[in-house]
């Protein structure tokens, strides 16, 4: 079994233009993460989690990470903070593949 669970799940995400694609690579009782390949000019809309701190991890490429009436390009490698009740999004101004994990602690529902 490979200890890696991000490298399997890169390969199979693939989104076009204005496309977002996601995988969860983790799911329990205490954490979400998810990862999410945003082609050229794709959107993540503006959403929060009251109950959850969500961390973005930018892996590869450069995605506009969007908080409240902020917006600010996070090249890969980089990592966002969201507090609980932020509303935040994400968003692929560049020509290319951007890809990132979210992970969500506590997992909603789960307290």
């Amino acid at each position: 079994m490979a200890l890696d669970l991000l490298a399997d799940a890169l390969d199979d995400l693939d989104p076009g233009d204005g496309a977002v694609e996601t995988a969860e690579l983790v799911v329990d009782d205490d954490v979400l993460v998810k990862l999410f390949a945003l082609g050229p000019g794709a959107e993540l809309d503006p959403h929060e989690h009251a109950d959850s701190t969500n961390v973005f991890h930018v892996l590869d490429g450069e995605v506009t990470v969007v908080r409240d009436d902020e917006a600010e390009a996070v090249a890969a490698p980089g990592v966002v903070l969201h507090e609980r009740g932020d509303v935040h999004g994400a968003r692929n101004e560049t020509d290319e593949v951007a890809a990132f994990t979210a992970s969500l602690c506590p997992l909603p529902g789960s307290g």
